[in-house]
């Protein structure tokens, strides 16, 4: 794996992302709650404050807790949410760890097919349907990991130039469309509970 993505919008960190699976995991962990930008940024900032090059399964998972939430509260955090996050990305560490020798790309290198892939995301600690189907977006669409069925795994987020999520973006105009289409569907969830109260 190494290829140029453009999510956190950073140089440094976006090399990350495109070399390191586990990065890649990370940010995509991180992408709630904050803009998408930050939560992709916060890999580099974790491995720049472990004083590494590259994040690793072995040590996160092994790391103390309450150090590891302190590194990424520290200013500027890593996220709106430091600690919670700090545990979980601790957790799916030890997954990885448990599951696949530490070795993140193991979740999705030998997956035959998009619904298998889909299962093996959905097992990982934080990882939800939604985030998974993002995730395997991604995996298809900028990274090369295209299993048999990929598309329809992924549901609407394997859809070619959707602009629905982090899957889609590969610059700033790819970015700006997806924000707007979140910002779509925010306003469409806020009008279908009030009209529904």
């Amino acid at each position: 794996m190494d290829v140029t993505l453009h999510l956190a919008q950073d140089p440094e960190a976006d090399a990350l992302l495109g070399r390191s699976p586990l990065a890649a995991l990370t940010g995509m962990l991180l992408d709630q709650q904050v803009p998408m930008e930050w939560a992709f940024k916060g890999p580099a900032t974790i491995a720049q404050r472990l004083g590494a090059d590259d994040l690793d399964a072995h040590e996160i998972a092994a790391y103390d807790p309450e150090a590891f939430a302190a590194l990424l509260s520290d200013k500027p955090a890593v996220h709106r949410y430091p600690g919670s996050m700090a545990k979980r990305i601790q957790q799916l560490c030890q997954y990885l760890v448990e599951h696949h020798g530490g070795d993140a790309e193991g979740v999705w290198r030998d997956a035959a097919t998009g619904q298998e892939l889909l299962k093996r995301l959905t097992g990982l600690p934080g990882f939800g349907k939604q985030k998974a189907q993002i995730f395997l977006a991604l995996l298809g669409k900028q990274l090369g990991v295209q299993p048999e069925g990929w598309r329809e795994a992924a549901g609407a987020y394997g859809e070619p130039r959707s602009f629905r999520s982090v899957a889609d973006i590969t610059g700033p105009e790819s970015l700006t469309k997806v924000r707007a289409h979140k910002q779509e569907m925010k306003a469409a969830a806020k009008a279908a509970k009030a009209s529904g109260e």
